[in-house]
C-alpha cells in the first residue's frame, strides 16, 4: 500500500493529469498565486487601500497559511524524489530546500513571519511578495523551458551582454567628451551620459538628451548602426536556443515513439507513457499525433521496402537456380521430374 509521504509527492511534485486530486490541486494553487500577485497590484491603488485593507490582509493571512502547508508538505516528501536513497533523509530535505523553487517558496513567506518579529518596509513586503509570480513555473512547461534555455545558452548570453556593456561605456565616455562643454547640463558626468547611450543604442531614443556638436552626432550615427547587432545579439541566442531545445524535445519523443512501435502495436501501458511523457515535454495533442502517423507511416514503407528486397532475392536466386534461403544450387527440372517418377510409383 502506498505510503501518505509517497501520495504527497506525488500530488505536490509530479502533477498527474490522470490523478483528479492532483490536478484539483495544481489549479487551486495556481488560481491562488494568481490572486496574490493581483492582490498585490490591486493593493496599490489608494481608493482600495484605504477602504478594504482588512480584506487584502485577510486574504494575505489565509495565502501565506497555505503556502507554508505546501512548502512543509514539499520539503516533509521530497525524500520520494531520491529512491535510491543515496542520501540521509535529512540530507535529501537539505537538498531539496537549496533548490531555486523552493528557495523561492520560502521567500515568498518569509516576510510574513519575520514581520511579526521585526519592523519591516512594507514597499519591500510587496516586492517580495510579488515573486509568487515565480511560483507559476512549476505549473509551467513553457516557463521552465525558458528556464533551461537560459540555463544552456549562460554563457554564450553573458559574453553578448559584456559586449553590450563595454560598447556602452565607450559610447558614454566619447559623447561625454565630446557634448560636455556644449550641454554641462544634459552630458554632467559619464554616469549621466549613460543614460544617453543605453536609450539610443536600444533604439529607444526618448529625444530628451540629444547631442548637438558636429562630432557628437557623427558618434550618434556610428554607435546606433552598431548597437543594432550587438543589442539583439541576445534575442538571438535566445530564439536559437528555444528552436534547438524544442527540437531535442521533439527527437526525445520521436524515440520513444520508435520504441514503441518495434513491435508494431502500442498497447495500454504505452500510451500511458508517452501521454506522461507528452505532457512532462509541453508537446501538445497535435503535435503527437503528427509524431505518432509520422514514424507508424515510416515503419509501414520500411517494412514494405524489405518485402520487395526479399521478393527480388527470391526471383533472382530462382532464375540462377539456387535457393533463396540456403543460395544452394537447385535443379528444379531434375526434382520435378524426380517426384514425377516417386508418383508412378506410388499409384
Amino acid at each position: 500500500m502506498i505510503s501518505i509521504r509517497k501520495r504527497t509527492y506525488e500530488i505536490l511534485d509530479i502533477g498527474k493529469k490522470q490523478d483528479r486530486l492532483s490536478r484539483i490541486i495544481d489549479i487551486f494553487l495556481v488560481v491562488l498565486i494568481s490572486l496574490n500577485v493581483l492582490s498585490v497590484i490591486l493593493e496599490t491603488l489608494p481608493s482600495l487601500s484605504a477602504t478594504d485593507r482588512a480584506y487584502f490582509k485577510t486574504f494575505e493571512t489565509f495565502s501565506v497559511v497555505i503556502f507554508t502547508i505546501e512548502y512543509l508538505a514539499r520539503v516533509w516528501s521530497s525524500i520520494e524524489s531520491d529512491p535510491s536513497n543515496k542520501h540521509s533523509p535529512f540530507m535529501a530535505r537539505v537538498r531539496y530546500m537549496l533548490t531555486p523553487m523552493a528557495l523561492i517558496d520560502l521567500v515568498v513567506i518569509l516576510p510574513f513571519y519575520l514581520s511579526m518579529f521585526f519592523t519591516i518596509d512594507l514597499r519591500f513586503m510587496r516586492v517580495l511578495r510579488l515573486l509568487r509570480v515565480f511560483k507559476l513555473t512549476r505549473y509551467s512547461s513553457s516557463m521552465s523551458l525558458l528556464l533551461q534555455v537560459l540555463h544552456r545558452e549562460s554563457k554564450p548570453i553573458a559574453a553578448a551582454l559584456f559586449v553590450l556593456f563595454m560598447l556602452i561605456i565607450v559610447a558614454a565616455s566619447l559623447t561625454y567628451f565630446a557634448e560636455h562643454d556644449a550641454q554641462p547640463e544634459a552630458f554632467s558626468s559619464i554616469p549621466a551620459a549613460m543614460w544617453w547611450a543605453i536609450v539610443t543604442m536600444t533604439t529607444v531614443g526618448y529625444g530628451d538628451v540629444i547631442p548637438v556638436t558636429i562630432f557628437g552626432k557623427m558618434l550618434a550615427a556610428v554607435i546606433s548602426i552598431m548597437s543594432l547587432g550587438i543589442v539583439a545579439l541576445p534575442a538571438g541566442i535566445l530564439a536559437s536556443g528555444f528552436n534547438e531545445a524544442l527540437s531535442q524535445r521533439r527527437r526525445a519523443y520521436e524515440k520513444m515513439v520508435d520504441q514503441v512501435l518495434q513491435d508494431g502495436y502500442v498497447d495500454d501501458y504505452e500510451h500511458k507513457a508517452l501521454n506522461k511523457m507528452r505532457e512532462s515535454l509541453g508537446i501538445t495533442a497535435e503535435e503527437a499525433a503528427h509524431i505518432m502517423h509520422t514514424n507508424l507511416s515510416r515503419k509501414q514503407e520500411q517494412a514494405l521496402d524489405l518485402d520487395v528486397q526479399n521478393l527480388r532475392r527470391e526471383i533472382e536466386a530462382v532464375k540462377h537456380d539456387r535457393c533463396p534461403h540456403c543460395h544452394h544450387t537447385v535443379h528444379w527440372l531434375e526434382r520435378r521430374k524426380d517426384r514425377a517418377s516417386d508418383l508412378e510409383k506410388e499409384e
